[in-house]
C-alpha cells in the first residue's frame, strides 16, 4: 500500500445521512490510493479500513484521539473534513513538532453563512448569532492557517472570499457523489410500497430528523404548506415524507401527504426513491441548505423528476432549470403550482430526467469523486 492517509471527521454511525455521508463514502473509495484510517463520532459503520470512534463532539478528545493516531499510524496526509476536526488536527499537528504529516481540510459547509442566514427564522436568534460568531472564528483559523481547502461546492470559496477578504491560494472545489445501489435500482426487489396510494403521483421529500439544525424542519414546514394548496387534488399527488414520524409534526397535517419515519433498512430506502414519481426540495431562502446537495443528487440518480426551489441546489449549479428539473420560487404556491403541473404532464418532462442522470453518472458517482480527491492528496503530500 502506499502512502498513509488519516481521515478526521464527524461521521456519525448513528446518523447515516447528512455529515456522515462525505467522509464514509469517500473514505471507501480512496482506499483504492491510500492506506486508510478513520476517526469520527461513531464510525461502527466503517468496515473497509481500520477506525477509532470518539464518541463526543469535545475538541479536547479529537485532539488526544488524533495525538495518538499520529504516534500510532504515523499518517502522511491528515485530511479533517469540517470545523471541529479541522481545528483539532490543527492543533494537533502543531502539538506533535516533528510530524512529518500534511494536513488538508476538508469544508462541507460555509457554517458562518448558514447560521446567519437562519437568524432571524430560528426561535432562539441570540443563540444563532453566537454560533454564526463562533464558527466564523473558528473557520477564519482554518482559512488563515494556510493549509489546502478541498470544498464541497463552487460556492465555498466564493463565500470565503466575501467573508474574509481573502481567498486561499489552495482551494479545490470537489462536490458530493452518489453511491452504486441508486444508479443500478434494478438489484432490488420488484415491490412498490405504494401501491395503496396509487394512481395518485407520489412526490418523495427526505427529511430526517437532526438535533443540530432546523434546515429540515423548514423544509417539511413547507412541504406540508405545498400539500394544503393541492388538498383538493388527492388522485393526482401524495406527498410522502422520509426520515420523520408524523408524531413529530405538531402543525395539522393535511390528508395528502404521510410521514414513514426512518427507514433503517438500506433497501427500503432505495426502494421508497425507485418507486417514487417526483422528488421534491422545498427549502426556504432562510434554512441554507447544505445537506440538500446529498438528496438532490440521490434524486437525480434515481431517475426522479426534481422539482426544487433554488436553494435546493446550492452547491450543485451545473444542474439548471428546464435541463435537468424544474426551478420554483420560494413561495409554497409556487412551489404547489410547479409539482401540480409535474405530476400532470410527467412524461412531458422525461428528458430532464435523462440528461440530470447522464451527468450524473458521468461525473459524480462517489468513485469518481475520491479519484479527484485523491490526486489533490498526492499533489499536495508531494511536496
Amino acid at each position: 500500500m502506499g502512502k498513509r492517509l488519516l481521515i478526521v471527521s464527524t461521521l456519525d454511525s448513528s446518523q447515516p445521512f447528512g455529515a456522515f455521508t462525505r467522509p464514509f463514502y469517500l473514505g471507501q473509495y480512496l482506499t483504492k490510493y491510500f492506506d486508510v484510517f478513520q476517526l469520527g463520532l461513531d464510525c461502527s459503520s466503517v468496515k473497509y479500513a481500520p477506525s477509532v470512534s470518539i464518541g463526543t463532539r469535545s475538541l479536547k478528545s479529537y485532539i488526544q484521539a488524533i495525538e495518538k493516531c499520529i504516534d500510532e499510524f504515523c499518517p502522511d496526509i491528515v485530511y479533517a473534513q469540517e470545523t471541529l476536526p479541522g481545528l483539532a488536527a490543527l492543533v494537533s499537528l502543531k502539538l506533535r513538532k516533528h510530524s512529518s504529516s500534511s494536513l488538508v481540510l476538508d469544508f462541507h459547509t460555509f457554517s458562518p453563512y448558514e447560521y446567519w442566514m437562519r437568524l432571524f427564522s430560528v426561535a432562539n436568534p441570540f443563540k444563532e448569532f453566537a454560533q454564526c460568531i463562533k464558527t466564523y472564528i473558528a473557520q477564519g483559523i482554518l482559512i488563515f492557517s494556510g493549509s489546502p481547502i478541498i470544498a464541497a461546492g463552487e460556492s465555498i470559496p466564493k463565500l470565503i472570499s466575501q467573508w474574509y477578504g481573502k481567498t486561499p491560494q489552495q482551494i479545490y472545489s470537489i462536490g458530493n457523489g452518489v453511491t452504486e445501489d441508486l444508479l443500478n435500482t434494478e438489484i432490488f426487489p420488484d415491490k412498490d410500497p405504494y401501491q395503496t396510494l396509487k394512481p395518485a403521483k407520489i412526490v418523495v421529500i427526505i427529511a430526517p430528523k437532526t438535533f443540530q439544525f432546523p434546515t429540515n424542519d423548514m423544509s417539511v414546514s413547507m412541504a406540508i404548506e405545498v400539500a394544503k394548496s393541492i388538498e383538493i387534488h388527492p388522485e393526482k399527488v401524495h406527498f410522502v415524507v422520509i426520515g420523520r414520524d408524523s408524531s413529530d409534526i405538531s402543525e395539522p397535517i393535511p390528508s395528502n401527504i404521510s410521514f414513514l419515519g426512518f427507514l433503517p433498512k438500506r433497501e427500503d430506502f432505495v426502494a421508497h426513491l425507485k418507486y417514487a414519481d417526483i422528488a421534491l426540495l422545498p427549502f426556504s431562502k432562510q434554512a441554507v441548505a447544505g445537506g440538500a446537495r446529498n438528496k438532490a443528487l440521490d434524486y437525480f440518480a434515481s431517475r426522479k423528476l426534481v422539482v426544487s426551489t433554488p436553494e435546493g441546489l446550492r452547491g450543485l449549479e451545473e444542474f439548471r432549470h428546464l435541463e435537468h428539473l424544474l426551478v420554483t420560487g420560494y413561495s409554497s404556491e409556487e412551489v404547489a403550482k410547479t409539482v401540480l403541473d409535474a405530476a400532470s404532464n410527467i412524461d412531458k418532462y422525461q428528458s430532464l430526467v435523462d440528461t440530470a442522470y447522464t451527468l450524473i453518472t458521468e461525473k459524480y458517482s462517489w468513485n469518481a469523486r475520491a479519484q479527484n480527491i485523491a490526486e489533490i492528496l498526492m499533489k499536495i503530500s508531494a511536496f
